[in-house]
């Protein structure tokens, strides 16, 4: 009868990863440095004055991203910090799109 420990052992395991996969405890490092460079690449191509909002958008979030990374929140600056990237990539392409229409 080891079924009934083996699967103890299984669902035990698996209760300690979820926990562990749940606990961030690094830093997002890489994607903070991933949304400033999609918010930079935007500003220069025009998103200030092309795509306002989303890029206001994006700085918020990244503020957002930044405050929760003071304080230790990684899950929460890391959701913050890929949206940021996100929307930095819409201003972006919102900002391209606006270029194009206007033959520049």
């Amino acid at each position: 009868m080891t079924l009934p420990l083996s699967i103890a052992r299984l669902l035990g395991a698996l209760t300690l990863l979820l926990f562990l996969a749940g606990c961030e405890t690094a830093p997002p490092v890489q994607e903070m440095s991933d949304a400033r460079q999609a918010i930079t690449v935007a500003r220069e191509a025009g998103a200030a004055d092309l795509a306002a909002a989303e890029l206001a958008e994006a700085e918020e979030y990244l503020q957002n991203a930044e405050l929760r990374l003071d304080r230790q929140q990684y899950r929460e600056a890391r959701n913050a910090a890929l949206e940021a990237k996100l929307r930095a990539q819409q201003a972006l392409k919102l900002s391209e799109a606006a270029k194009d229409s206007n033959g520049d």
